[in-house]
C-alpha cells in the first residue's frame, strides 16, 4: 500500500480489500491534521484518560505509547493513538497557551508570530525596524524636562522592538 508524501495518508489500491479501512484510516489522521488544536505542546507522557478527538504535541522525550514520536501530533481517537508526522510550516492552536503554535526549524515555538509587518483594518500599524534615534543632548534647563519625557518614550519604543537600541 502506497501513502500521501505529505502527511503519509493512506491510499486505496486498485483491487483491494476492505477499502473501507484504509479510507477510514486517512480520515481518522485528516481529522488530526485539519484546523488542528491541540490540549498542550511538549507533552512526553500520554494522559490516562484522553477522550475521543483529544491530541497533543508529543514532546523531546515521549513515553509509554508515544515512545519514538517526538513532535507529533498525537490524537486519540476511537481505535487508540494516531500520530501525524510534525513537518516545518505546520500551525496548530494550543489550548493550553490560548495562542498559535508554529513547526520552524525542526521545533515547535509556541505564541511566536512572524512576519514583515502588520496591518489592522488596512492601515499598516508596524512593519520593518527602523534605525536608532540618537539620545537628545545638549539645551537649557527648560530643555531637560523634554528630555527626560523623549528619552521614557525612546526607552518604551526600544522595548518593544519597535526601534534598534
Amino acid at each position: 500500500m502506497t501513502d500521501t508524501a505529505r502527511w503519509a495518508l493512506p491510499l486505496l489500491e486498485a483491487g483491494q480489500a476492505q477499502k473501507e479501512m484504509t479510507h477510514n484510516e486517512a480520515l481518522a489522521l485528516l481529522d488530526l491534521l485539519a484546523q488542528a488544536s491541540v490540549e498542550a505542546v511538549g507533552v512526553n507522557a500520554p494522559p490516562e484518560n484522553p477522550s475521543e478527538g483529544q491530541c497533543w504535541i508529543a514532546g523531546s522525550v515521549p513515553t509509554g505509547a508515544w515512545s519514538g514520536r517526538a513532535g507529533a501530533l498525537a490524537g486519540w481517537t476511537a481505535g487508540g493513538w494516531r500520530f501525524a508526522p510534525a513537518r516545518d510550516g505546520m500551525r496548530v492552536w494550543s489550548m493550553a497557551d490560548d495562542c498559535e503554535a508554529s513547526r520552524t526549524g525542526g521545533q515547535w515555538r509556541v505564541g511566536r508570530l512572524s512576519g514583515a509587518e502588520l496591518v489592522i483594518d488596512g492601515v499598516r500599524v508596524v512593519g520593518p525596524r527602523q534605525p536608532a534615534i540618537a539620545v537628545a543632548t545638549g539645551g537649557t534647563t527648560v530643555d531637560a524636562e523634554a528630555r527626560a519625557t523623549l528619552t521614557q518614550v525612546l526607552i518604551l519604543l526600544r522595548t518593544h522592538g519597535l526601534i534598534a537600541a
